[in-house]
């Protein structure tokens, strides 16, 4: 009988901790960047895809698929998973960050504040620390909304993306591709 309870209350605990965890809705999500071409032609893309944690520990994890890119030409797409990103290589983006629990804790339902969280990229073999100025609302007790509140700048040199970055410019004929990206992102979370 003794064994007994203490599975259910193992049961219990692991079901408490499961439930404690938030999970990135992907449907009501999106990471997007802007690229700039030709010096002054601004494209908006996005990866249709992504998954991610925010555990109660306060470990935040997010997974891009690099397959997902959408830019809304599929040779382009294609393009970009295989001369830039190299996908068969460097199949996914990574980003883990630590947020205090207190953080999430201390938000009301309904309220929103600014809070400036570290957080590090893995992109092609590379990793980098990077200031991320999000805007966290809690729209209920078990749905959050992150936005940047400004967008990140990812440098391609950072994260050994200029050789091809270069090809797509060869490729597609252009003068330039700006190596200086801005992304933005919107995150819904639900526990």
């Amino acid at each position: 009988m003794k064994k007994w309870m203490g599975i259910v209350a193992l049961s219990a605990m692991a079901s408490f901790s499961c439930a404690a965890q938030w999970q990135v809705m992907e449907q009501d999500s999106r990471v997007s960047f802007i690229s700039v071409k030709k010096g002054d032609i601004g494209e908006v893309h996005h990866f249709k895809q992504l998954k991610g944690t925010l555990k109660d520990n306060g470990l935040f994890e997010l997974t891009i698929p690099l397959i997902g890119v959408a830019t809304g030409i599929d040779v382009r797409d294609e393009r970009m998973q295989n001369l830039l990103f190299e996908v068969s290589l460097y199949p996914e983006l990574k980003l883990s960050s630590q947020v205090d629990p207190q953080i999430l804790k201390n938000l009301g339902v309904g309220e929103s504040k600014v809070f400036d969280i570290d957080g590090k990229i893995a992109l092609h073999g590379k990793s980098q620390t990077k200031a991320f100025s999000v805007i966290i609302t809690k729209v209920s007790d078990n749905k959050l909304l992150v936005n940047s509140f400004q967008p990140v700048i990812v440098n391609a040199n950072e994260f050994d993306l200029v050789a091809g970055i270069d090809k797509l410019r060869e490729i597609a004929g252009l003068s330039s591709i700006s190596q200086a990206v801005p992304v933005s992102f919107i995150l819904t979370l639900t526990q």
